[in-house]
């Protein structure tokens, strides 16, 4: 449990054009911030399970002042827990992930990596791992989020597990 970071101008466009934020609230029509904030949760739980992430009392919400996003539930496992994680995280707006989940049976965590100008899972694979040839493990440990290897951006959060 924890709070992970990520950059809030990267990620899957969930929003549309803008997010619900504490500016929306100064606005001249009253906007109410607690609808929107609500409305963002939906939309990345939605979109959480539209990439096959599942937990059981799986829990969303989104703080727009403070661009947060918190999750709460129980994992079937520790990958599945990173991956929910990630991918709230990788939502265009969101600037911190609340941990707030359990896995049954704990087991080692992964590490974190964001992509900078000019990766690709190769150099990250020889950075993590000493032999780049090892970026398959990086891509399977980010599927669904990754639908290619070679489809990765700046700004992203990708899971880098231990290889045994």
């Amino acid at each position: 449990m924890g709070i992970l970071s990520f950059i809030k101008e990267a990620g899957e466009k969930l929003f549309g054009a803008a997010a619900p934020s504490a500016q929306a609230a100064s606005a001249a029509a009253p906007v109410d911030v607690a609808a929107l904030n609500q409305k963002a949760g939906e939309a990345i739980a939605t979109y959480l399970r539209s990439q096959g992430l599942n937990a059981d009392n799986l829990d969303v919400k989104y703080d727009g002042a403070s661009h947060t996003v918190t999750v709460s539930g129980q994992a079937p496992d520790q990958a599945t827990k990173e991956k929910i994680l990630v991918a709230a995280g990788n939502v265009q707006h969101v600037d911190k992930v609340d941990d707030q989940m359990t896995v049954p049976n704990s087991e080692p965590e992964s590490q974190y990596y964001t992509v900078v100008s000019g990766d690709n899972l190769w150099k990250i694979a020889e950075k993590y791992y000493g032999n780049g040839s090892k970026n398959d493990v990086i891509f399977e440990a980010n599927k669904p989020m990754l639908k290619s290897p070679d489809k990765i951006y700046p700004g992203q959060v990708l899971r880098i597990p231990a290889v045994s």
